[in-house]
């Protein structure tokens, strides 16, 4: 609606409104495990200042695990362990991020266009879907901390909203917030978790070599515990990564099978397609006054 139809006094009145939509609308946020990026290989809960605000969730400061070379988990390891390598020498990337999420009892999905950067960590996300049009900014050590989010519909009045990540309107409605977003991490989290298991036993390890995600070819990778135990948040997790580059390409995490049923319900998938590495992405493209953005 234009502004000379609207007028003055009555922007003033329906701004705050606007502002409370555009908040409610902030359960979407994202996403998958918190990205890190460094030259070194990281130790667990090990993370540079200058690329991440929070550690992937469930990552811990302990000293690291060693794993007999017969252990169960090994290979899985040394699989995730592999894709950290090759992450170590991107510092870009584009994608299609795709996630599910099991909230209480709704299994809820959302898909969008991913801009991701390393130093400094820097996230944009324009979304597709019932969604369509909202955009999201993250960087690291600028806008307070704060994510800058443009809405659509009626939201859109309130302008660029900033908000923080963890804030209790964010997270009432995502597993994980935007500090823990990217490839990095997806894998970083999955390695810590299996490091940790591979203190215990019951545990079950296939590897799909043949695997496909698509039409893409990938190595799957699935670990499954038969007993619940407070040492596995997790009785299913798959990790899949591209065959060619050993880029992380989707996590799926299940929990344990309920009602006598033998299908373990999804907890967590989180989805990277037409990932395009080290395309040389800039300051633009996490400004907020990109013409091509909508802020």
């Amino acid at each position: 609606m234009p502004w000379s139809a609207l007028g003055f006094s009555r922007w003033f009145s329906l701004r705050p409104v606007a502002t409370v939509l555009a908040v409610a609308c902030l359960g979407w946020l994202v996403v998958s495990p918190g990205e890190a990026q460094q030259r070194r290989r990281p130790r667990p809960g090990d993370l540079p200042a200058e690329t991440a605000t929070a550690p992937p969730q469930g990552v811990s400061a302990s000293a690291p695990v060693e794993i007999p070379e017969d252990h169960p988990l090994r290979p899985a390891i040394d699989l995730a362990e592999e894709s950290l390598t090759v992450m170590e020498g991107v510092s870009d990337y584009t994608a299609v991020f795709s996630k599910r999420e099991l909230l209480g009892n709704r299994l809820t999905s959302q898909t969008m266009e991913m801009k991701f950067r390393h130093r400094p960590f820097s996230v944009y996300f324009k979304f597709r879907g019932p969604e369509a049009g909202r955009e999201v900014i993250f960087i690291d050590g600028r806008n307070r901390g704060n994510l800058l989010v443009h809405e659509t519909g009626v939201a859109a009045l309130a302008g660029t909203i900033t908000i923080a990540p963890t804030a209790p309107e964010v997270m009432k409605n995502t597993r994980h917030p935007i500090t823990q977003a990217g490839l990095y991490n997806l894998v970083a989290k999955v390695a810590e978790q299996w490091r940790s298991e591979s203190r215990f036993g019951e545990v079950d390890v296939k590897t799909f070599p043949n695997a496909k995600l698509g039409d893409l070819p990938c190595i799957a990778i699935q670990t499954t515990h038969p007993q619940p135990r407070r040492e596995f948040k997790f009785h299913m997790t798959r990790l899949y990564l591209d065959r060619d580059q050993k880029l992380p390409v989707r996590v799926e995490q299940f929990g344990w099978p309920r009602n006598g049923s033998d299908k373990p319900p999804l907890v967590e998938e989180y989805t990277y397609t037409n990932v395009r590495v080290n395309v040389g992405l800039t300051d633009l493209d996490f400004d907020q006054r990109n013409p091509a953005y909508g802020f």
